[in-house]
């Protein structure tokens, strides 16, 4: 721009539509990024939510030397760790009754599969 003469009425409509122009951009960014942030949390609760559904119906936990099991549990307890496996309902009741594993206190294994002692 030229610095010896004044600026027009047009000079500064220019200028101010650069200015918005500018702000909008940033905004759509901001909106962008807004977008995919919640994109990304939606994608992660689809996930726990799959994974939920794919629990197996009973879990059995082994011990930390990885010998031996130390609770039977309700499929999806919460207490269950990462030491537990999935196993089907014949195997949860063996463990209960012939393995002589300990129900989970929490879930109640026994209870749910009509074990009663």
């Amino acid at each position: 721009m030229n610095d010896d003469r004044p600026l027009t009425r047009l000079d500064m409509l220019r200028f101010a539509r650069r200015v918005v122009e500018h702000q909008a951009a940033r905004q759509l960014a901001l909106m962008d990024r807004w977008i995919a942030d919640e994109e990304r949390r939606e994608a992660e609760r689809q996930r726990r939510l799959a994974v939920r559904q794919a629990a197996p119906d009973w879990l059995i936990e082994r011990a930390l030397s990885g010998r031996g099991a130390v609770y039977v549990h309700v499929g999806g307890c919460t207490s269950a760790g990462s030491r537990a496996r999935g196993a089907g309902r014949e195997q949860a009741i063996r463990a209960l009754t012939e393995g002589g594993i300990t129900p989970c206190p929490l879930c109640r294994p026994d209870t749910v599969l009509g074990i009663l002692e």
